[in-house]
């Protein structure tokens, strides 16, 4: 039988991952820049092609935007299949090869996933991604055929890349493997290059970049500082609902896109942040039900000014649907996002947020970010539109309609509850 040569030859570190990929199904590979994960990640899944004995094959790379899976990948998976006859189609971004196929795709669109089955894949960048994607697209298309998943890139922040590289080190998780690895252990990288790297990117980026640290704020966050900051003051833990509040949910709504809600209550100079839900594709109804089960509609909605914009096809506006529909709404002043960001930065430090229900939320707090000018290799100034867009967009609502500059200050060493024995309100701190 005659032998055919992609011309890939791993590294050790490559053969590491491999190796990892073969023995389970469940793979984290933290790596630092330079390493070669996107040329592994490709490579791991031609040869998972190549040796799948089921009917047409079917595997996925996916980056967090469909024109990064184009840059970044496509040269490498057509030129690794062109030894094996591979057919590359470029308006779909897939190459066939011997009965099997290997499609690229953008988390930024996940409605091209729905309904495919994945014999294996790849999510390059994972802490850049929508976990979301994963539990609601990504595993019920691997679940017919038992395919695997590998979860890759470089750390950006404690975001949900690092929950899943600490669910994947637990030793009780049968069927998950951690890969780590850092450019001072690996030694692809010349030390002197290293050397001059840190003295140019400075401490944190760069043990971020080349260390896999965690610990550095999300680079580009508006946020970031500020979250690490709630998070290291305990900030984010379970929190009491308390009679004695004031209650309201922050609105962003997405057109066509996804609708987000905070569910907020305040007191004294406390803004506990008691619940969040994103969803899209759905009608005002849906969330007006929501509100419903959850108890949540005779809070105070608080709604971006464009509610008041009369749509085309009812010729009502958003504003008159859901007050037809009896909810109590109070319109954010019309502000600029630079001056909303602003609002956010100094409402958060008197924030708390409940841990269980917030926990999505919380993610895309620390993942908002700017737009990243590549070419230029600067930070613009304005913000990159992705899945945190949304809520990050309805929690700049909250803070632009609430009256941060009066709020009464409290002891922020931690929240307290208001109780009332009959005769008055007595304060207890938690």
């Amino acid at each position: 039988m005659e032998t055919i040569s992609t011309g890939y030859k791993p590294r050790a570190p490559q053969k590491e991952i491999h190796r990892a990929v073969k023995e389970n199904r469940w793979m984290v590979a933290v790596c630092h820049r330079r390493m070669g994960k996107t040329v592994c990640a490709i490579n791991q899944l031609i040869h998972s092609a190549l040796n799948n004995e089921k009917q047409s094959p079917q595997y996925a790379y996916i980056a967090p935007t469909y024109s990064q899976a184009k840059r970044i990948a496509w040269d490498y998976l057509k030129e690794y299949t062109r030894p094996l006859g591979g057919i590359p189609n470029v308006s779909e971004l897939r190459v066939d090869f011997m009965g099997r196929r290997i499609s690229l795709y953008g988390a930024d669109n996940p409605d091209a996933l729905r309904g495919i089955y994945l014999d294996g894949t790849v999510i390059d960048e994972y802490g850049d991604v929508n976990p979301q994607l994963f539990t609601e697209v990504i595993r019920p298309a691997l679940s017919d055929r038992l395919g695997w998943a590998m979860f890759i890139g470089t750390p950006k922040g404690a975001n949900h890349f690092k929950e899943i590289r600490d669910f994947a080190d637990t030793e009780e998780n049968e069927g998950w493997a951690l890969k780590e690895f850092k450019a001072s252990e690996t030694k692809l990288i010349a030390e002197a290059e290293l050397l001059d790297a840190k003295k140019a990117m400075g401490d944190n980026k760069y043990e971020q970049e080349f260390e896999i640290s965690f610990d550095s704020p999300i680079v580009g966050s508006y946020y970031g500082e500020l979250m690490k900051d709630i998070t290291d003051k305990n900030h984010v833990r379970e929190l009491p609902t308390d009679s004695a509040t004031s209650k309201m949910c922050a609105w962003d709504l997405g057109m066509s896109d996804s609708t987000s809600i905070w569910v907020a209550e305040t007191i004294g100079g406390e803004i506990r942040l008691m619940d969040y839900y994103e969803n899209n594709g759905q009608s005002l109804s849906h969330y007006i039900e929501w509100l419903d089960e959850k108890g949540y509609r005779d809070y105070t909605q608080i709604l971006p000014h464009d509610v008041m914009v009369k749509e085309l096809q009812t010729g009502k506006s958003r504003f008159e649907f859901l007050s037809d529909a009896g909810l109590n709404i109070d319109v954010a002043p019309k502000s600029s996002v630079e001056d909303g960001i602003q609002a956010v930065r100094r409402m958060l430090p008197n924030c708390w947020f409940n841990k269980d229900t917030t926990r999505q939320g919380v993610e895309c707090l620390r993942n908002y970010r700017r737009v990243f000018n590549e070419k230029l290799n600067v930070f613009q100034e304005k913000p990159l539109h992705d899945w945190s867009s949304h809520c990050a967009d309805a929690f700049r609502y909250l803070a632009l309609g609430l009256d941060t500059a009066t709020i009464q200050r409290t002891n922020w060493a931690k929240p307290y509850e208001t109780t009332y024995d009959g005769e008055s309100y007595k304060q207890q701190y938690l």
